[in-house]
């Protein structure tokens, strides 16, 4: 995890995250298959615009067809790939390295977010949003009311990076 450099009076932390595990978790809307299979791991689809967090998976909804899951660790990506790969109406794409994580805690990050989309982009807690921030994409997921997850292609993080350092500028 690198730390994006802030100081104190600012009121936000930024870590960037480049190799979390994570998957898109595709399926068919209305078969259950897919949905029994993660059921039977514990899990259970986010309703649309909704994030959940267990100990080892955070799932978001990216749309009506797929969520993704950010794993706490390789072990708990891979514990969902033999269950999911037997059902039929959906599958588990790998995206661990393709995806860098942003994460933005503080009092001030509200602020920061402000600076970099609109008031619509950011997720109030147990929310994700897709949206574009700092005119790339974006899927902002918020679990509890502390911090707030960016998650990004990795071709975009550079510049992401670039916005947040000259926003967090702006905000001495």
């Amino acid at each position: 995890m690198a730390e994006l450099p802030t100081c104190a009076p600012q009121g936000v932390v930024i870590e960037l995250t480049t190799d979390t595990p994570a998957a898109a978790l595709r399926h068919f809307p209305g078969v259950h298959g897919f949905a029994a299979a993660l059921a039977s791991l514990g899990l259970t689809l986010p309703e649309t615009g909704r994030a959940r967090q267990t100990q080892a998976h955070l799932l978001a909804w990216r749309s009506p067809t797929e969520t993704l899951c950010l794993a706490s660790s390789a072990a708990a990506l891979e514990e969902l790939r033999a269950p999911l790969a037997s059902a039929a109406d959906g599958c588990l794409v790998e995206l661990t390295g393709a995806l860098h994580v942003f994460s933005l805690s503080g009092p001030r990050s509200h602020e920061l977010l402000l600076r970099l989309g609109s008031g619509a982009s950011i997720p109030l807690p147990g929310e994700a949003r897709r949206s574009r921030m700092a005119d790339v994409p974006v899927l902002a997921i918020r679990v509890s009311a502390g911090e707030v997850h960016l998650v990004l292609e990795r071709t975009y993080s550079e510049h992401l990076r670039g916005w947040l350092e000259a926003s967090l500028q702006d905000l001495r």
